[in-house]
């Protein structure tokens, strides 16, 4: 195999938790024989200083080349007006329709027991920058009014749809479809009834729906009877931050950005510029992300060598967080970034 990465170390505490995250994968590539290569190539701040541009053609061309990427943390509220967010420039320039987001309980004697994962639509919906062609899904035609356009497609859904019951095939065969069709009738209504016909398909797996503010309250109540949920994209941003939180807190999300051809690792939190440099950061999230990347790349390559190694990451990971000693303050310990990616690296030597 030979597997090249592209590697994004973004601005806040991404440079560190990037770093924890390459150390962890070099050691499964010395574990595995994986063939990894890491390619650096410059976003966010550091790019803006160096290039003039947060994101450059360039870096989006060395992307699009490489077999996977992974994305640190970004901090765009610091960008000059009229940067591009490379986030936002990468999902939309390689389609990557679904954000797929686990959450699972791995701390020691944690009070809720979680293992489900959300697919959320990840091209359309509210979100200003998703749901027109050109121009912002939100505007204002007076001082006192503000309006924004949502869209939904019943292609879209289809395709997050059946992404979710694949995934299902391979867990517990239960899909849980998110949405609020009783209210929004139009948009839910379209995303209910592609959710439905894709149901069709797969006879073995159970389809239930939820309204969305019944589903924020049942994950509090018991996550654990969750497998597969899929939702359109602002409820599936909301429910995810819930769940991860639920399952012991953001530091500890990890998440996959998906597309036909394409995937980007990416931890569901943020840049966390008030711990940046200090090297207390949990690198939790962007090692789970990195270990999805790898099963995707298994998935799609054919090769068990790949998926054995995301399976070795989240054991060492869940491994180095049953010790109080690695964790990191947002976990109540007093752990470092590195020192947490050496006890999962310890954890793959074992």
């Amino acid at each position: 195999m030979a597997i090249d990465l592209a590697v994004l170390r973004g601005d806040g505490i991404g440079p560190e938790i990037a770093e924890a995250t390459l150390a962890v994968l070099a050691a499964a590539d010395r574990c595995f024989g994986l063939g990894l290569s890491f390619s650096e190539i410059p976003v966010g701040l550091a790019a803006f200083a160096a290039e003039g541009t947060t994101f450059s053609d360039a870096s989006e061309a060395r992307i699009r080349a490489a077999d996977g990427v992974i994305l640190a943390p970004l901090a765009t509220y610091e960008y000059a007006e009229g940067q591009p967010n490379p986030s936002a420039r990468i999902r939309r320039g390689l389609d990557l329709y679904a954000n797929i987001r686990p959450s699972v309980s791995r701390l020691p004697g944690a009070a809720r027991r979680m293992d489900l994962v959300i697919y959320r639509e990840n091209t359309e919906g509210f979100y200003a920058d998703r749901s027109m062609f050109a121009g912002s899904g939100e505007f204002m035609p007076s001082p006192d009014m503000a309006l924004a356009v949502r869209k939904i497609t019943r292609s879209a859904c289809e395709r997050i749809a059946r992404a979710a019951f694949e995934a299902a095939l391979h867990r517990r065969r239960k899909v849980t479809a998110v949405h609020k069709a009783n209210v929004l009738r139009q948009t839910d209504g379209l995303f209910l009834e592609a959710v439905r016909h894709v149901a069709g398909d797969y006879p073995t797996v159970s389809l239930e729906e939820v309204i969305v503010d019944a589903m924020a309250a049942h994950l509090v109540r018991d996550a654990s009877v969750y497998d597969v949920v899929v939702t359109t994209n602002m409820y599936g941003d909301i429910l995810s931050d819930e769940a991860g939180e639920l399952a012991g807190g953001l530091g500890l999300a990890p998440a996959l950005n998906v597309g036909a051809d394409h995937a980007v690792a990416q931890a569901v939190h943020g840049s966390a510029p008030d711990i940046a440099g200090r090297g207390i950061a949990n690198p939790v999230a962007l090692i789970l992300s990195a270990a999805l990347l790898l099963e995707w790349l298994g998935a799609r390559r054919g090769e068990p060598l790949l998926t054995d190694a995301a399976r070795a990451i989240e054991a060492a990971v869940t491994a180095a967080l049953a010790d109080p000693a690695t964790h990191t303050p947002d976990l109540g310990g007093d752990g470092t970034t590195a020192g947490f990616a050496d006890a999962v690296v310890r954890a793959l030597s074992r």
